[in-house]
């Protein structure tokens, strides 16, 4: 949609007058929060001719929203008393959307693996859980939903893991333009980066939102005040889902993937997009979009660890592509930001709904998840020239709906989740999958090797089956130095 000069003023207005974040944020969490389950219809507010087509192309102004009813009283259950070395954290949805959503752990030690230890109810239900993550101290994890928006609930849940084996619900948040959480990178000095892909409604302009360790909303990025940034994003779809940070060379690259109201029905289409933004971490300023042409979906973005150019990887959905970004390289019109295609990953990736990703610590191996090809695709990096495929493109491997992976601190196992998204009746996206975890043997080479799994669809068969989306994974060896799945 073409961004003429009055929808350009029209929507720094908008801007203005309901941002609460400053370009740089402050050293203290804005005080302003909005009430238990109140989001605002801001194009009720303003009253501008073609505002509303500004805010989104689609139908429906605002999605299918679901009664706000709290839990039903969640089944008992009896928490273990076993202290494995190895623990998985499972950010889980029940299968009965009734029910809370929760957070699962669960033993990964060899002798005993797939041992249920505890869980934590939040009390909300029908968020949808979606991504997971580890603060830099390893005492706080934080997850998003995807769909809490459809209740009018707070989309980021804080759990404190100060004791690893008896975690606890603590507080919950949510951001005041944007909603619909997905990728999240922790702080060096506690807090979180999160990537929200939809705006407060659910529509095109979504945010980078930052937070606190405490759990409180820092900003959201473009700022009201960041009049080039904001042109940016209404000039080009800003939905962002990859998020990746180096904290090192100063920059963030997020990647945009789809609209998320074009999912929700009645819909006229996925809205997908084709571009990344290149962000100066200092001034939470966009320096540049990058454009991956038809790429359809930019799902992922991740920096290669140890890489001397700050080169990262992206991940091209329709395409079924892997790219490469060197964010320092310039362009033969002397811009910032290269991008060139690393890998093809043939027929059967392409247009797989989702493809995501994790690297070894050294950054050689590559994981990718073929979403609906039910496949986890291996690249050896070695050469960025010349990368190595070490699965069988051609393999029927033993997963169903595969997405989210976590390669292990001690890089000998993967843990992939099979389950994506299912929305059910309101949406279009609904993935087929297993509902397992899926902790895969690493070998040597860097290739996989499918052994153990535990199912959460029979383990939570009292609650409609469990929907494991993330994972977050400890290795507490040294219980004084535990170490986490982030590299």
């Amino acid at each position: 949609m073409p961004l003429t000069p009055l929808k350009a003023v029209f929507i720094l207005a908008l801007h203005a007058a309901s941002s609460f974040a400053s370009p740089v944020p402050h050293p203290k969490p804005n005080p302003l929060s909005i009430p238990g389950s109140l989001i605002p219809d801001i194009s009720r507010i303003i009253q501008v001719p073609g505002f509303n087509e500004l805010l989104s192309t689609l139908a429906p102004p605002l999605p299918i929203l679901r009664v706000p009813t709290p839990p039903v009283k969640s089944p008992p259950f009896t928490a273990s008393s076993l202290k494995p070395k190895k623990l998985g954290y499972f950010w889980t949805g029940p299968g009965n959307i009734a029910y809370a959503d929760f957070l699962a752990v669960y033993s990964l030690d060899d002798d005993t693996f797939g041992t249920f230890i505890t869980l934590v109810d939040v009390p909300t239900s029908g968020n949808e859980p979606h991504h997971l993550n580890v603060a830099k101290d390893g005492k706080t994890l934080v997850g998003t939903g995807l769909l809490s928006l459809l209740k009018l609930q707070d989309v980021e849940y804080f759990f404190d893991i100060s004791n690893p084996y008896r975690p606890k619900f603590r507080n919950s948040g949510r951001a005041v333009l944007s909603s619909i959480g997905d990728e999240i990178v922790a702080k060096p000095d506690g807090g979180f980066f999160i990537t929200h892909m939809g705006s407060a409604g659910g529509t095109n302009l979504g945010r980078l939102t930052e937070w606190n360790a405490q759990g409180k909303l820092i900003g959201e990025f473009p700022s009201a005040l960041d009049i080039p940034g904001t042109l940016n994003i209404v000039k080009d779809q800003f939905s962002p889902h990859g998020l990746s940070i180096d904290f090192d060379k100063n920059i963030i690259l997020t990647s945009d993937f789809v609209v998320p109201l074009s999912t929700l029905k009645p819909s006229l289409g996925i809205q997908k997009a084709d571009t990344l933004r290149l962000w100066n971490l200092s001034s939470r300023t966009i320096i540049r979009t990058i454009t991956i042409p038809g790429g359809g979906g930019i799902q992922d973005v991740k920096f290669i660890p140890g890489n001397k150019d700050s080169a990262a990887i992206a991940t091209a959905v329709d395409l079924g592509q892997v790219w490469i970004i060197y964010p320092f390289k310039k362009n033969a019109d002397g811009t910032q930001g290269v991008a060139e295609l690393l890998y093809d990953l043939g027929p059967r990736a392409k247009g797989v709904v989702a493809i995501y990703s994790d690297f070894s610590a050294n950054g050689r191996f590559l994981y990718l998840s073929l979403t609906t090809a039910n496949h986890i695709a291996v690249l050896d990096l070695k050469n960025l020239k010349k990368p190595v495929r070490l699965d069988n493109p051609n393999e029927q491997q033993p997963v169903i709906g595969v997405h989210s992976l976590r390669v292990t601190p001690d890089q000998k196992n993967l843990v992939a989740l099979g389950y994506f998204v299912r929305q059910g009746d309101i949406g279009l996206i609904n993935t087929p999958a297993d509902y397992k975890v899926h902790y895969v043997d690493i070998l040597p080479n860097g290739a996989l090797s499918f052994n153990r799994t535990i199912p959460f669809e029979t383990e939570f068969a009292n609650r409609g089956g469990g929907r494991p989306h993330f994972s977050v994974i400890a290795d507490l060896t040294d219980p004084k130095k535990p170490k986490f799945n982030s590299y």
